[in-house]
């Protein structure tokens, strides 16, 4: 369903490290905002509610979402890049048909959420 690179993998887990607790999953989801009407978010947590789907780990990182972020990314791949001005998470979201020009709002053709002033 989500597909999580080497890269993105080994900065999750380094950024784990920093944080407190000895079990944490990655959690992603969808919510609604952004000049596009979509907005991604990621973060940690310690548990996995009823209302979750959790992946098979990737690299060594559980990834969990709500089950109404699983249709919107479904197919998502995220990688991290790093160059000179730094480095940072990038999500490539198939299902996406526009995107903000800053590229961290979208909408999907079932799903336009509502959009923000940007």
């Amino acid at each position: 369903m989500i597909h999580l690179s080497e890269a993105a993998a080994a900065q999750v887990k380094e950024m784990m490290k920093q944080e407190e607790g000895d079990s944490l999953y990655l959690r992603v989801g969808v919510k609604g905002g952004g000049c596009t009407g979509l907005s991604y978010g990621m973060g940690f947590d310690t548990e996995i509610n009823d209302d979750d789907e959790a992946l098979d780990a990737q690299h060594g990182v559980t990834i969990i979402m709500d089950k109404e972020s699983a249709p919107v990314l479904n197919g998502v791949n995220i990688d991290y890049k790093q160059n000179m001005m730094g480095g940072g998470f990038t999500i490539d979201n198939p299902n996406a048909i526009a995107s903000c020009g800053c590229g961290s709002s979208f909408k999907t053709a079932t799903n336009a959420g509502t959009p923000e002033n940007c």
